[in-house]
């Protein structure tokens, strides 16, 4: 075949047909009597192998390797290109989530999109100084979603009080977007999440929080239970109660039960640090902490649950309980 039929049948256009051969991919196996290149079918099998080597993102050079060196295995070179396709996904990815956030911010003029992303490049400096200056400049020029990916993400404790606030007052759906960080693999990001949860404003953040007290890590639950607790919810209840039983946080728990006790709930929060107390599997150390946590419940459950502990077998529980009820005028 002609140089014209092969680009017709494989679809490579003459010209590029001509700069394989110039390279030594392609040979053609003759020539015809006026000197025109002449293909064979081996020769077109090549082509098509080119091409199939191309579409894999091959270089011409690395096709020419594979192609003519009897040795070589491709397993390694295929590696590396799973490699540099992932880096590009991942570049053309971070790309589209930088213009995305552009467009949310709306700009109205090109200074308002280069102010947007010099903003966009603060927030992921390496200086945390740059990055908390960014964060307290942000609230109404950079998209909640940048905000939030930051807060997950940010180590510094300054830098993420200041992301914090930022999303306090950034508006409608940062807390859906914090939310997702607390089913991340990464503990601190888990924690990061529910920690800004925590400090959003109005009901937004609430009944995410609800849900994070059903979660399988400990200090989500925890940070949901005492920032719904000093909201006045009293799901809060059990998981407080666990902190005490625990060890994590277990003053700050008994003071945020202490002011959920009101007339309604006092009595179930008597009950259930009693119960905790007595119910035979809570060591002596956190049979301290409950008896401590009862100081902060008012009415007759909490008095007769202490009255109770006076004979405990336990004598730092016993003299606890004396000096508590001493206090509330019941001994």
């Amino acid at each position: 075949m002609l140089i014209g039929e092969v680009a017709r049948r494989s679809g490579v256009s003459a010209r590029m047909l001509r700069h394989y051969e110039s390279l030594g991919l392609v040979r053609p196996s003759g020539r015809t009597g006026s000197g025109y290149r002449e293909y064979s079918g081996e020769d077109v099998r090549r082509i098509f192998h080119i091409e199939s080597l191309r579409a894999l993102g091959l270089s011409l050079r690395e096709i020419g390797r594979a192609l003519d060196d009897p040795g070589f295995t491709p397993s390694a070179l295929v590696d590396d290109l799973i490699l540099r396709t992932r880096e590009r996904i991942a570049a053309e990815t971070e790309l589209l989530t930088r213009l995305q956030r552009v467009r949310a911010a709306d700009p109205a003029a090109w200074e308002d999109v280069l102010q947007v992303l010099a903003l966009l490049r603060a927030l992921g400096s390496t200086s945390a100084g740059t990055r908390q200056r960014a964060a307290l400049a942000s609230v109404d020029e950079v998209p909640v979603e940048a905000l939030a990916q930051a807060a997950l993400g940010e180590g510094d404790p300054y830098v993420a009080g200041a992301l914090r606030w930022a999303l306090s007052r950034s508006g409608g759906g940062g807390a859906a977007l914090l939310a997702e960080g607390l089913s991340s693999p990464v503990a601190a990001v888990r924690e990061r999440a529910v920690r800004s949860l925590a400090e959003m404003p109005g009901g937004e953040a609430a009944p995410l929080l609800r849900d994070a007290l059903a979660s399988p890590d400990t200090v989500v639950r925890g940070r949901a239970a005492l920032a719904l607790g000093a909201q006045g919810e009293a799901a809060a209840i059990p998981v407080l109660v666990d902190m005490i039983v625990a060890g994590r946080n277990d003053t700050d728990a008994a003071d945020v039960l202490s002011s959920l006790a009101d007339d309604a709930a006092a009595d179930r929060i008597a009950s259930l640090l009693a119960g905790r107390i007595g119910d035979g599997t809570t060591g002596p150390p956190a049979r301290g902490r409950l008896t401590q946590a009862l100081a902060g419940i008012p009415g007759p459950t909490a008095s007769r649950a202490l009255t109770g502990l006076l004979g405990d077998a336990d004598p730092a529980v016993a003299l606890t309980a004396a000096y508590l009820l001493r206090l509330r005028g019941d001994g």
